[in-house]
């Protein structure tokens, strides 16, 4: 077993098959290197969350809903990287989109749900650029997006 998946037994972790793409577009792109993970949301074998962040759902299940999109970002990153996550040198790069009410003003602190794990599961090689962006919808009634971009050990 590899370290990284020994860390997600760890915390407790099973990672989802990635989910398939819902317009034209791939779930992720491997250039020199650097892997670009296309925007994924809050969805599990069990679950989709829906509903804004500061109206339907509070920043606790907004920080919760970001972290499970984190999973689902992982599962992406796994896939790209051969099935071996120990191949990943660092995560580079998020973008997150929140879908929150107006005046809701914390969308950093929402992301930080997936930012957090990512810290947890790849220690200072998780550790990554980012920006958090308030939003009015976004696809299917989800509270958030992440895009991902890593790259990957010569």
């Amino acid at each position: 077993m590899s370290k990284v998946e020994a860390r997600l037994k760890e915390l407790g972790i099973a990672l989802p098959e990635p989910s398939s793409p819902i317009a034209n577009y791939v779930n992720y792109k491997v250039v020199d290197g650097f892997v670009y993970i296309s925007g994924k949301g809050p969805v599990s074998p069990e679950r989709t969350v829906t509903g804004k962040v500061g109206a339907d759902l509070t920043l606790e299940q907004g920080y919760e809903a970001a972290r499970l999109t984190g999973i689902s970002l992982i599962a992406a990153l796994k896939q790209a990287a051969g099935g071996d996550l120990d191949r990943v040198d660092q995560i580079v790069k998020l973008l997150g989109f929140v879908a929150c009410a107006d005046g809701f003003y914390d969308a950093p602190k929402v992301i930080n749900g997936c930012s957090d794990l990512l810290v947890e599961v790849f220690g200072d090689g998780g550790r990554h650029a980012r920006s958090a962006i308030p939003t009015h919808q976004l696809p299917l009634g989800i509270p958030v997006e992440i895009e991902m971009i890593a790259r990957l050990k010569d």
